[in-house]
């Protein structure tokens, strides 16, 4: 299933998330220090505001992919860019946390429609059976969302204030993404999918979705991004806990950031080599292998950040793999409309692993053993994913 692809589009699409990623997700780490001295919000209080976004997030998915497959991306993605804009306005004037959040709440309806899973769908109806390079491409764009956009907002706040810098954002996202999402991309779908009259029914849907295999593949990729990210957001504390300095540990977490993008160069080469299942229990298994590592090796500091290096790679490879599983194993039909009700609670895990990594530390007595309660689920997921 092949549609047409508007000239320019590709490009388009992948300013378009750059831009979207880096305002509407990566900002908010950014500020949270400014905002937290400016109001009196804890760092967790003001985080926990991008976390309810993110739910949000993940529970208008399905809903988003049913109406992406119906009407095609223009207006979907279009309208969703907008709603970003008048999300981060409302973040400038903000007075209260409840407006905070509220903002941050319709910051998330607008991440549903304009960040990865819509994007992959657009991708998986151009391509066809080539998804895997342009998925890479865009994902590799998207992964230099806070390398391009985190020292341009630190630098704003510090010219502006956090009020002006995101009066400043909502201005940049309707400028560089909103013209890619109206301009470049598919009024309606031209494929011959598209030219059938009839909707699938919810009973239709239901028949993938409802799947046992679907459901255990859900679960074991939602529990493999959530352990992972867990993990490796938190590798500064972890590392620090293992003897390392502050500027060391900062490092560790950049060059995470740098293994990731590296895994997802390497991933069409995995994709080319192996089956589906094959290469799904390959990902779990290194990763799980990569946590027991950083849970139980005390050092020496240069080791455990090479694991995390590699570690990182898996959780990047981990991201095509999201945008894969769908197609290849029940094809690009309807792939919006099933996507959107797989990858929700993979969203919902990767809003609450960043908060949920500290609170298991603290109750459980440190990072390591956070890392091992971590790399024990993921093994459990490891083993779920051989059934699917």
């Amino acid at each position: 299933m092949i549609t047409d692809r508007p000239r320019g589009g590709m490009a388009a699409l992948c300013l378009a998330e750059l831009v979207c990623w880096g305002l509407l997700y990566y900002s908010l780490p950014v500020a949270v220090t400014p905002i937290s001295a400016d109001m009196g919000w804890s760092h967790t209080t003001v985080t926990a505001a991008l976390t309810v976004g993110l739910i949000v997030s993940a529970l208008m998915g399905p809903t988003v992919g049913r109406m992406l497959d119906d009407r095609g991306p223009r207006l979907i993605m279009g309208t969703g860019t907008l709603v970003g804009v008048a999300a981060l306005g409302l973040v400038a004037i903000a007075p209260n946390l409840p407006v905070f959040f509220a903002a941050w709440i319709l910051a998330g309806f607008a991440q549903a429609a304009t960040l990865y899973p819509p994007a992959f769908a657009v991708i998986t109806r151009w391509y066809g059976e080539e998804r895997t390079k342009p998925l890479t491409t865009i994902t590799l764009v998207g992964g230099l969302a806070s390398t391009v956009f985190a020292p341009i907002i630190a630098w704003l706040i510090d010219a502006l204030g956090w009020r002006g810098t995101y009066a400043v954002l909502a201005g940049l996202l309707a400028v560089l993404a909103l013209p890619m999402h109206l301009f470049f991309l598919n009024r309606t779908w031209t494929d011959e999918a598209a030219e059938r009259a009839e909707r699938p029914s919810r009973t239709q849907l239901r028949t993938v979705t409802r799947h046992p295999r679907f459901i255990t593949l859900q679960i074991a990729v939602a529990i493999a991004t959530f352990t992972l990210f867990a993990v490796t957001i938190n590798i500064i504390p972890l590392i620090i806990e293992r003897g390392a300095g502050y500027s060391l540990a900062a490092l560790a977490l950049g060059l995470v950031g740098f293994g990731q993008v590296a895994g997802r160069f390497g991933y069409p080469n995995l994709e080319r080599h192996t089956s589906t299942r094959t290469r799904t229990v390959i990902l779990f298994a290194s990763g799980a292998v990569g946590l027991w590592l950083l849970a139980f090796i005390p050092g020496p500091v240069w080791l455990l950040i090479g694991i995390a290096m590699v570690t990182g790679g898996v959780r990047g490879c981990m991201t095509l793999l999201q945008a894969t599983a769908v197609s290849d194993r029940w094809g690009t039909e309807n792939y919006g409309a099933i996507n959107g009700v797989f990858v929700a609670p993979i969203t919902a895990g990767t809003a609450l692993a960043p908060v949920a990594g500290p609170a298991l530390a603290g109750a459980l007595g440190g990072y390591p053993l956070m890392a091992v309660a971590m790399a024990g689920l993921l093994t459990l997921a490891t083993l779920l994913s051989a059934r699917t």
